[in-house]
């Protein structure tokens, strides 16, 4: 059932290369040569040059009758800004299912945005010998998805302030000539899309003669209220400045100002349908549904009112389908979609996975990560993403690095491109064992969904033995399957062979059915408390503005959807420098927003930026390409 014909062994060097050196000196197989080890019809692909391929939902159709292989997903403790090597784990995981357990696998992955390759974080391939290849392309354009992303986000922007510059000039009969011109005949029709907010307004006629002057008055003018549009540009680079900007400063805009701002492309609404999405008819539905604002009378106004989701489903055609890529050890890799892991859910998509469980087949595994710590990740991907897909998980990894936990017992602060403190890099037991409260909490979360959870204690050189058995006995303790010490990033798959055969056995030994955090059917403030809770809250507080815009999502009939907290990932409760495993807290709500679209409402616990800025020295620094061969240098 294994994949020997692709298995390739790595030469493992010490110490460990730049991440752009390994997978540079590693030649990809031919993407075809993936594709026919998973069973890949050749006619259920295009391929993208060599190393890359869009694989089409009809074979999920033809695959239709399959068994589904196990699901696991990959989450962590509460990190430290460095990250604690979930990708990597999962990457390493996979490579050692598949090259040296000979099991079927398939890696699901998020696509990442271009904006941290060229800043600070620098890509997410994974790292040093447990990557995904061609590394320099799954980090920058990939097969053009953000690209389609950002297409149809801003035919939007453009088709929100056109429409309300239009109706602000011509009267209702004006504008309704215009939407429904009449033909040579002199006949008039209504656009297909028309139907649909027809429909939504009770009006069952087809023939647009025959609409009354009220009818045409709702019919045709949306009276979209300036102040309550949502809906921003993005483009995929991280820009300080398109924070906030007044567009329509143009003489012939005859003085239509409004403040605005860009968000970066991955924050769009439209990569959070495309990573809940089940079906092209689905995505179709999702993105008409999304709302952009409000009329003046407090209606919601979709993009179907503004006669565009169509044209956004257009767009968006060829990214609904996840590319195949390779790892390292030439393990097949999914990679589609990456949405924000605070004001959207962090997971790749539904579709990506639902396809590599039918590929891998019975007894096969796919494992998917979450983004940030599992009190976010994990917990989206239960109560969003599974809820969506009606999917369900045997096993949750949680990565854990004996540096985090020292981080959580009470240790210096950690900031990202700064040394390391001595602490941190010499044995100090009894810290690690204090940071294991973090540890446990997240153990015991997870294991509430029903699933057996396996704890990765991701090894770093500097990390002792006494310390990793505290981890171990510490994990087991607080409930977990089992907890396995890894080497992948400087082994490959080789160092993630132990942590491979307890996933497989966490899987076979799964008993129980996925439970939810919460039901969908009760209010939204029962629901933020049910998370908060999950925190380690006492309670939850709500601002003015938080309590009138879940009235209004209320009123809206939008209280049915799961929520989808934005908060800080850097502790269980709204404040960063809360460490370890914090209690009692009142969580405060600041705002409450929701992405219809997508499907979910999400609660603002903090400030939180959508539009990432540009440090003193960015990454860009360091990337360059060498003219003789063409190779990508300095990607890390």
């Amino acid at each position: 059932m294994g994949s020997s014909k692709t298995i390739r062994r790595l030469e493992v060097v010490s110490p460990v290369p730049a991440d752009i050196d390994i997978a540079n000196s590693v030649e990809p197989l031919p993407i075809a040569t993936i594709a026919e080890d998973l069973n890949l019809d050749s006619k259920h692909y295009d391929l993208y040059g060599k190393y890359k391929a869009k694989v089409l939902l009809s074979a999920l159709d033809e695959l239709q009758g399959s068994e589904d292989g196990y699901y696991v997903v990959v989450g962590g403790i509460t990190p430290t800004p460095l990250g604690e090597g979930k990708s990597t784990t999962t990457v390493g995981l996979c490579q050692a299912l598949g090259a040296f357990l000979d099991k079927k696998v398939a890696t699901c992955l998020r696509q990442p945005s271009q904006g941290p390759t060229f800043g600070i974080k620098g890509g997410a391939a994974g790292g040093g010998y447990s990557q995904v290849i061609p590394m320099d392309e799954f980090n920058l354009h990939l097969t053009g998805d953000i690209h389609a992303i950002t297409a149809a986000n801003n035919l939007l922007a453009a088709a929100i302030d056109t429409r309300f510059f239009h109706e602000a000039s011509q009267s209702d009969k004006a504008l309704f000539n215009r939407l429904c011109p009449p033909n040579k005949e002199g006949k008039r029709t209504f656009a297909d899309v028309m139907f649909r907010r027809l429909k939504k307004l009770g009006i069952s006629k087809t023939n647009p003669d025959e609409l009354t002057p009220d009818e045409v008055k709702r019919f045709a003018r949306l009276d979209i209220d300036p102040d309550s549009i949502t809906w921003r540009r993005v483009m995929d680079v991280n820009d300080r400045f398109l924070r906030k900007i007044t567009i329509g400063q143009g003489p012939e805009e005859k003085g239509m100002v409004r403040e605005t701002g860009f968000d970066i492309s991955v924050a769009s609404e439209i990569m959070a349908v495309l990573a809940l999405t089940t079906s092209l008819s689905d995505m179709r539905e999702r993105l008409g549904r999304m709302v952009i604002g409000n009329s003046k009378a407090g209606e919601p106004i979709t993009a179907d009112d503004l006669g565009v989701g169509g044209a956004l489903t257009v767009l968006m055609k060829d990214a609904i389908n996840p590319t195949l890529m390779q790892t390292l050890e030439g393990t097949p890799v999914l990679v589609h979609a990456g949405p924000f892991a605070n004001i959207a859910h962090g997971n790749s998509s539904i579709v990506a996975d639902k396809i590599a469980l039918k590929l891998v087949g019975k007894g096969g595994f796919v494992v998917t990560e979450a983004g940030f710590g599992a009190d976010i990740g994990t917990e989206k991907f239960m109560n969003i993403k599974c809820r969506y897909s009606g999917l369900v998980p045997q096993c949750a990894v949680i990565v854990a690095t004996i540096r985090a936990l020292k981080m959580h017992g009470g240790g210096p602060e950690v900031v990202a491109g700064k040394p390391l403190d001595h602490a941190y890099l010499t044995e100090n037991v009894a810290l690690v064992e204090a940071g294991c409260v973090n540890l446990a909490r997240h153990i015991l979360n997870t294991k509430s969904y029903g699933v057996n959870v396996v704890v990765a204690i991701n090894k770093f050189a500097t990390d002792s033995e006494a310390e990793m058995n505290v981890v171990r006995s510490a994990a087991l303790a607080a409930g977990a399957f089992d907890a396995v010490v890894c080497t992948h990033h400087a082994h490959g798959g080789k160092g993630a062979v132990d942590l491979g055969i307890a996933v497989q056995r966490a899987c076979e030994n799964q008993t129980q059915h996925l439970k939810f955090l919460y039901p969908v059917d009760i209010s939204i403030k029962e629901k933020i408390g049910a998370i908060a809770k999950s925190y380690g809250a006492s309670g939850v507080e709500y601002s003015k503005q938080a309590e009138k815009q879940i009235e209004m999502y209320s009123r809206q009939g939008f209280s049915g959807l799961p929520i989808c907290m934005a908060k800080t990932q850097y502790s269980f409760s709204h404040i960063p420098s809360q460490k370890g495993a914090p209690a009692g807290f009142v969580l405060p709500i600041r705002d409450v927003r929701a992405s219809i679209g997508a499907g979910f409402i999400y609660p603002l616990v903090g400030t939180m930026s959508t539009m990432p800025g540009l440090p003193t020295r960015p990454c860009f620094f360091d990337i360059d390409i060498d003219i003789a061969t063409g190779k990508v240098l300095g990607l890390s």
